[in-house]
């Protein structure tokens, strides 16, 4: 078994696309037609967004996304931190804690997407 992908629900699929591949410069791997469902690669997961449209359509009541009460968070690791986090919020992210160099030798910055995402953007673990 593998974690392949995730779904984030979104009001808007188009512009949270244009969002992630501004902000973190991941690809389009797949947009339905419809434009309530969308695929991003981001390297060994899957990124997927859905409409609350189509979700509630599916029987479902998603809840927005909030950053100060976040239920999780996604982690995207990088190499060049300080660029990726300027890029970030340059694509309309907010900044929510700059970089801090944690105990164990990682660097971490948060910011919220423009659906209220928390992001870590962190630097590799160190072996």
């Amino acid at each position: 078994m593998k974690f392949a992908y995730n779904i984030l629900y979104v009001e808007d699929v188009s512009k949270t696309v244009q969002f992630y591949r501004s902000a973190f410069h991941f690809d389009l791997k797949f947009q339905y037609e419809q434009g309530d469902y969308a695929e991003l690669e981001s390297g060994y997961t899957t990124l997927a967004f859905s409409s609350f449209e189509l979700i509630r359509s599916l029987g479902k009541t998603p809840h927005r996304a909030n950053a100060q009460n976040p239920t999780f968070e996604l982690i995207f690791v990088t190499d060049s931190l300080e660029e990726d986090l300027q890029r970030a919020k340059q694509a309309g992210a907010k900044e929510i804690q700059g970089i801090e160099k944690m105990p164990w030798g990682q660097s971490i910055a948060y910011v919220e997407d423009i659906n209220g995402f928390l992001i870590e953007l962190c630097t590799p673990m160190m072996a």
